[in-house]
């Protein structure tokens, strides 16, 4: 009897997937607004974190000492 139970209840499953998803159709096709808004948001928080990082005194000191290194490997 549960073996009956279980099959039906997997060819159901199947026949309402069948139904509500078109074969070859993806089922989440893309982004929406909301997400691309947060995507642009979360890309310009790190933007800002970023340049705040790279033009904090430390960092540009430790840029150009690495390039005057770099530069002065050659000779």
């Amino acid at each position: 009897m549960y073996k009956t139970v279980c099959g039906v209840r997997a060819r159901m499953r199947a026949l309402v997937r069948a139904v509500w998803v078109r074969p070859g159709a993806r089922r989440d096709a893309g982004m929406v607004t909301s997400e691309y808004a947060m995507g642009i948001v979360a890309a310009v928080a790190f933007a800002v974190l970023l340049y705040k990082v790279v033009t904090s005194p430390a960092i540009a000191e430790l840029l150009q000492e690495t390039v005057k290194r770099a530069l002065s490997a050659g000779t």
